[in-house]
C-alpha cells in the first residue's frame, strides 16, 4: 500500500508527497531528512492522507494534487468534497 499526503508547513505553504511507509515518512520530515523544501519550513504538520493500491497510482494522484491550486487543496484537506467539485 502506498500513501499521498499534504503536510502543513510553518510558513503556511502545503507539501504534497507519496511514500510506501507514512508513519516512517512523517518521522523523517520534522527531522528535516524527507525534503529539502520542508526541511527550511518546520514544524510540519499532517494535514491529509490518503492510501492508493500502489506507487504508479501514487505519483499519478501526487502529480495531480501539485496541479491543484492552493483553494482546491484546502478544500481536500477540509473534506468539503461539493466545494472540491465546483472548483
Amino acid at each position: 500500500m502506498w500513501f499521498v499526503y499534504v503536510l502543513q508547513c510553518a510558513d503556511d505553504s502545503l507539501y504534497i508527497g507519496e511514500t510506501g511507509d507514512i508513519n516512517a515518512r512523517l518521522l523523517q520530515h520534522p527531522d528535516g531528512h524527507a525534503s529539502t523544501f520542508t526541511a527550511r519550513r518546520r514544524p510540519v504538520a499532517l494535514a491529509y492522507v490518503e492510501t492508493c493500491p500502489g506507487r504508479e497510482e501514487a505519483l499519478v494522484h501526487e502529480r495531480q494534487l501539485k496541479r491543484w491550486t492552493r483553494a482546491k487543496k484546502e478544500a481536500l484537506i477540509a473534506g468539503d468534497f461539493e466545494l472540491l467539485k465546483r472548483l
